[in-house]
């Protein structure tokens, strides 16, 4: 349990901002090791960003007028809110995947424009897309009405509870799916100097296990307030999403970058929402 624990907070550290320092961090310690077996613990840091953007999504229904758009708000805001937690780690991969595959058709031009920190055209454009995307169908998913059954008053509202899980299982499900991505394909690219150096040799099956307990936890407890019809679809999308990633960055990469598993949770994530709201 001492080294799960370690596992999980030093994948906390290098995964968000959330500030791990002084003595938890002497305690926590750090290996290339420790740092590839915290993979396993990708989910994980999905339950903690899911957790807080969906509590700031209910928090901001309950203080904001209740209007149209007010769904709308919540979801924006919350989105700051990951963004600002994670540093925009998974949006510069998104970037950085979008400018390099389509700047360029050849492979080894492709992974140079991917090292480039700047920003492309066609980086800004997938950012643009991506989060136009999300704002969407948060605020579509929160404009479902739900009606209560008429020996509780047969009130019509707006189900906070709906968009509050589905931040919170997309968030876990599109953190863990990538790591079938270190598993299947090889690690491409100048690794002495790539963010996903420590990923850079296949995860163990042990460790995909522990990802996917991750999961299966979070998927559970979103049961309470989606039917399992809504989570396998929503998880369906997901998947597709997955294979039509891992498939693009085989035929052109001929494999996998930190900035290729960035990409794939973010768009992992927009294809659960998207699953979600067909599911409804």
């Amino acid at each position: 349990m001492s080294q799960f624990l370690r596992h999980f907070l030093l994948a906390v550290q290098f995964f968000t901002r959330i500030p791990i320092t002084g003595r938890l961090a002497e305690w926590v310690g750090y290996s290339p090791d420790m740092l590839r077996a915290s993979a396993a613990h990708f989910p994980g840091i999905g339950w903690v960003v899911g957790a807080i953007t969906a509590g700031i999504y209910l928090l901001l229904l309950a203080l904001l007028p209740t209007t149209t758009f007010t769904p709308l708000v919540a979801a924006a805001l919350s989105t700051v809110a990951g963004v600002l937690l994670t540093g925009a780690f998974h949006e510069d991969g998104l970037a950085d995947v979008a400018d390099g595959l389509g700047g360029s058709a050849e492979r080894d031009r492709a992974l140079e424009i991917m090292k480039d920190s700047r920003v492309g055209a066609f980086g800004a454009v997938a950012l643009v897309l991506a989060f136009a995307s999300k704002l969407a169908l948060l605020a579509l998913l929160g404009s479902v009405e739900v009606t209560l059954p008429a020996e509780e008053g047969a009130a019509v509202l707006f189900d906070g509870w709906l968009v509050a899980t589905a931040l919170f299982s997309a968030h876990v499900v599109s953190r863990g799916l990538p790591l079938l991505l270190i598993y299947a394909l090889p690690h491409v690219g100048d690794t002495a100097s790539s963010k996903s150096k420590p990923l850079a040799d296949h995860i163990t099956p042990a460790a995909l296990l522990t990802g996917f307990v991750w999961c299966f936890g979070a998927l559970a407890l979103s049961a309470y307030a989606l039917s399992a019809i809504n989570l396998i679809v929503a998880c369906s999308f997901s998947a597709i999403a997955l294979l039509w990633m891992g498939r693009l960055f085989t035929r052109r990469l001929q494999g996998f970058t930190g900035d290729c598993l960035g990409a794939t949770q973010q768009v992992c994530e927009i294809a659960f929402y998207l699953g979600l709201a067909i599911s409804l």
